[in-house]
C-alpha cells in the first residue's frame, strides 16, 4: 500500500479537478466568463502532457545507454500517455475556442504547432509498429523519441510567441495566465490539477509496462 500512494493521490486530485473546476467560484473576465474553468483541464493537461513526454525522453537515453528493454517499456508507455494528454488537450482547447473564438480551429500558430507536436508523436508510435524486432524497434525509436522531444520545445514555446497574430495567453503580445487571469481562485484548483492529470498518466503508463512485462514473461 506504501508504493501506491500516488495512485490515491491522483483519484484525490483529478476528483478534485472535476469537482472543484466545475462548482467553485471563477472570476469574472471579459470574453472568457464561465470559460475560464477549462483552465483547469485544457491547460493542465497540456501540462501534463510535456511533463510525461520529458520522462519518456529521458527513458529513451536511459535505454540507448544500457540496452534494458524495461526501460523501452517505459518510454513508449510514457510517450502514449503524454499523446493522449495532448489529444484531450487538443480537444478541450477547440470547445474552450469555439465560445470564446467564435470557431474550434481559428488556424492559431499555437494551435497547429500543438497539432503538429501530436502528429510527430504519432509518427513514432506508427514506426515502432512498423518494426518486429524487439530491439531494432527500441533503439530506433529511442532515437525518434528524442528528436522528437527537441522538435517539440520550439513548436510549443518558441514559435508561437513569435507570432504577433497569435490569440493564445503569452503569444503575440498578449498578457499571459499569470499576469492577469490566474488569482488565487484559480491557482487552488490549478495546480492541484496539473500534479493530478500528470499522476494519472503515469497511472496508466505503468499499468501499461506492467502488461507489457506480463506478456513478454508468458512468452518466454
Amino acid at each position: 500500500m506504501k508504493k501506491n500512494w500516488w495512485k490515491a493521490l491522483a483519484l484525490i486530485l483529478v476528483t478534485y479537478t472535476l469537482l472543484a473546476g466545475l462548482l467553485m467560484d471563477a472570476p469574472r473576465l471579459n470574453i472568457l466568463n464561465e470559460t475560464i474553468r477549462n483552465l483547469h483541464f485544457h491547460v493542465t493537461m497540456w501540462f501534463g502532457m510535456v511533463i510525461l513526454l520529458t520522462a519518456s525522453m529521458v527513458y529513451a537515453i536511459k535505454y540507448l545507454r544500457s540496452g534494458q528493454i524495461t526501460l523501452d517499456d517505459k518510454s513508449v508507455e510514457l510517450a502514449k500517455a503524454g499523446v493522449l494528454m495532448g489529444a484531450l488537450g487538443i480537444i478541450t482547447g477547440a470547445v474552450w475556442a469555439n465560445y470564446t473564438w467564435g470557431e474550434p480551429w481559428s488556424g492559431d500558430s499555437k494551435q497547429n504547432a500543438a497539432a503538429i507536436c501530436l502528429l510527430i508523436y504519432f509518427a513514432y508510435l506508427v514506426l515502432r509498429n512498423s518494426m518486429k524486432d524487439e530491439q531494432q524497434r527500441a533503439r530506433v525509436s529511442g532515437v525518434y523519441n528524442i528528436f522528437a522531444y527537441a522538435a517539440m520545445i520550439p513548436l510549443l514555446f518558441i514559435l508561437p510567441r513569435l507570432d504577433p497574430n497569435s490569440l493564445h495567453p503569452g503569444n503575440g503580445g498578449n498578457p499571459g495566465f499569470n499576469s492577469y487571469d490566474l488569482d488565487s481562485k484559480l491557482r487552488v484548483v490549478f495546480y492541484p490539477a496539473v500534479i493530478g492529470w500528470t499522476l494519472m498518466g503515469a497511472w496508466l503508463a505503468n499499468l501499461r509496462v506492467r502488461t507489457r512485462q506480463i506478456e513478454r514473461a508468458l512468452e518466454d
